[in-house]
């Protein structure tokens, strides 16, 4: 009969869910003296304006695009990007700049795309300017990839004038180089690309079918004709591209995006709140249609406020396959809150879908009934299939189903921040390790608990995917003041804001991980990218490794007992390791000289013998 009883059977199946020695692969580059100076710089603790490390990316990204424009400029040439060299990346085959690393069976991101060319600005563009009466909703139009979660948060950024401006702090024309800036982790960083660009069509003379028609057609000049019809402007672009035909600023600032985040395919698929964030600075929640207690309240307070303290997307669909439409309103993709106003009493809102075409077609769409010359001039509005229309409240918390909001912050806010590595327990529950801070008098505060964005690092996310989830106490109290809401699509973060007391305050952590076998671990995709993808892999594991050396790493009173217990053994292990080797030396040594004694012995005798 066993003597195992019910509990320790139970305690022995728990126990492989779980590890004593956890970890994670935090350097992926091996012998990376930039990365070890970066991670004894630590991040930032002390509390500073929400403008300080947009400064200071700012100046850092000028002073690279001043740099590279006196060096051109000695040298008599254009500037091209060694790190994001398209063109050759193109006509190699290597296409680095468009497919990301593949952490998946028979799958490479980004495979699917196919620009036939890649030209300058200057040589795609009859008389290039890189803004045109500004950035403005109008401008923007959707390319060939699927980054309308981008496309819709640059066109709710272009409602507030100097947000867009803000992003591309220097640029050369001439030279061909352009500066940009966005935030990641916590803090700005620039980015510098060259102006070459996608095109859709590939060069004349390797179009041969088309070549042989404009050849017979265009019988003066048939390769320029080809040009202005093919590759001319912004129409013949592969990607995102201005509605002005010489307008360049979007798909320059499309680019920087691509490339700060490694390729073109890392940046398909996203959610405009957190693109929203990546361009501003600011926070993002998500919020269901249907969650929302006092619509009057949502209305009155937040949505008539944006422009101003928050901007807004919206999404349909977000719980099916994305088929179809739904009026007109395309599921699964990303809407700008362009305004809201309430007139005459009724609440109307004006979207805008970044495709720049497609549009609602009910209540107070173009053409529909609502509409008189009154109200034309009253909302200031044209008809035209622009992606540009209006909607009542009603019905966008009826046909929208969740919407991103993201708060702004004026200079007077102040941040603060530490990042930590922490191991993460099977079961769900609140983390040993907690944060803490100090209010020196009462006020709005924002807190966030976010993990690093894996879309920079795309291929070596791991098989683990992380849900964030805090409460926070009054310090050396048990009950919390607020916890954060779970946010279903947004999981990069968690977010709270609250009016807070003076006084001394925990933030309490739970993470939940969820694996999937079906993606490969880091370790695989390395040992598989090696070889054949090594610029690539050493630039997005350039990345992988300035990411993660942020985080200070935390000990449980646990852990560190496991790991003490760990290095007694490994320290034993090496003692009688040590040991049996003085032994096994002491007895070899003694076996030799019991050698040489018989050996001397031997000759002895036998010279005794000879000399009887």
């Amino acid at each position: 009969r066993s003597k195992v009883t019910p509990q320790h059977v139970i305690d022995k199946f728990w126990g492989k869910f779980t590890t004593k020695n956890p970890g994670k692969a935090t350097t992926v580059i091996p012998s990376n003296t930039y990365i070890q100076a970066a991670a004894k710089r630590g991040n930032r603790v002390t509390a500073s304006t929400t403008d300080a490390s947009y400064e200071e990316a700012a100046a850092t990204c000028r002073a690279k695009v001043e740099k590279i424009v006196k060096e051109c400029r000695r040298i008599n040439k254009k500037y091209r990007d060694p790190h994001f060299d398209i063109e050759a990346d193109l006509k190699f085959g290597q296409n680095d700049c468009l497919q990301s690393l593949s952490n998946v069976e028979d799958y490479t991101p980004g495979l699917d795309m196919q620009p036939q060319s890649v030209k300058r600005v200057g040589d795609i563009f009859d008389k290039p300017c890189f803004y045109i009466d500004g950035p403005t909703t109008s401008d923007i139009r959707q390319g060939r990839n699927g980054d309308c979660w981008l496309m819709a948060a640059l066109c709710t950024l272009s409602n507030k004038p100097g947000l867009i401006e803000r992003l591309c702090v220097a640029h050369d024309q001439a030279v061909g180089v352009y500066g940009f800036v966005f935030f990641r982790d916590g803090e700005w960083i620039s980015e510098i690309v060259d102006d070459y660009l996608y095109l859709t069509k590939p060069d004349y003379d390797e179009s041969y079918l088309d070549r042989v028609l404009f050849d017979n057609v265009e019988r003066l000049d048939p390769e320029e004709a080809y040009r202005r019809i093919y590759q001319s402007n912004s129409g013949s672009l592969y990607f995102a591209q201005c509605q002005h035909p010489q307008e360049t600023w979007l798909p320059l600032l499309e680019k920087c995006y691509a490339k700060a985040h490694g390729d073109y395919a890392a940046i398909e698929g996203g959610y405009g709140g957190e693109g929203i964030e990546d361009l501003t600075g600011g926070v993002s929640s998500e919020l269901f249609a249907n969650d929302i207690l006092d619509k009057d309240y949502f209305w009155n307070e937040e949505l008539l406020k944006v422009n101003k303290e928050f901007l807004f997307s919206c999404w349909t669909g977000v719980w099916g396959n994305g088929w179809g439409d739904r009026k007109g309103i395309i599921e699964l993709h990303a809407y700008s809150i362009q305004k809201a106003v309430e007139i005459d009493g009724k609440r109307l809102l004006k979207l805008k879908n970044p495709w720049g075409k497609g549009e609602w077609n009910g209540p107070w769409s173009d053409g529909s009934k609502e509409w008189t010359p009154e109200w034309l001039t009253k909302l200031d509005h044209r008809f035209g299939d622009d992606g540009d229309f209006w909607i009542s409240y009603e019905d966008l918390l009826r046909k929208y189903q969740s919407f991103d909001r993201t708060r702004l912050f004026t200079p007077e806010w102040r941040v603060t921040q530490v990042w930590t590595t922490l191991s993460v327990p099977w079961a769900l529950d609140y983390h040993d390790t907690h944060f803490s801070f100090t209010v020196t008098k009462p006020g709005p505060v924002v807190i966030v608990l976010a993990q690093l964005d894996d879309r920079y690092f795309r291929g070596l996310e791991g098989q683990y995917r992380f849900e964030l989830a805090f409460r926070v106490h009054k310090a050396g109290k048990s009950d919390y003041v607020v916890r954060s809401q779970t946010p279903y699509r947004m999981t990069r973060s968690a977010n709270v804001e609250l009016e807070l007391e003076a006084g001394d305050y925990e933030v309490r952590v739970k993470i939940n991980a969820t694996r999937n076998e079906s993606l490969f671990p880091i370790e695989k995709v390395i040992k598989q990218n090696a070889k054949s993808r090594r610029e690539k892999l050493l630039r997005i594991g350039l990345t992988y490794d300035l990411g993660h050396c942020k985080g200070r790493f935390v000990e449980t009173a646990e852990e560190k007992a496991a790991r003490k217990a760990h290095e007694a053994e490994l320290k034993k292990k090496k003692k009688d390791r040590i040991r049996k080797k003085l032994i096994k030396d002491r007895e070899a040594a003694h076996y030799l000289a019991t050698k040489e004694w018989a050996w001397a012995e031997h000759r002895r005798l036998k010279k005794r013998e000879k000399a009887k």
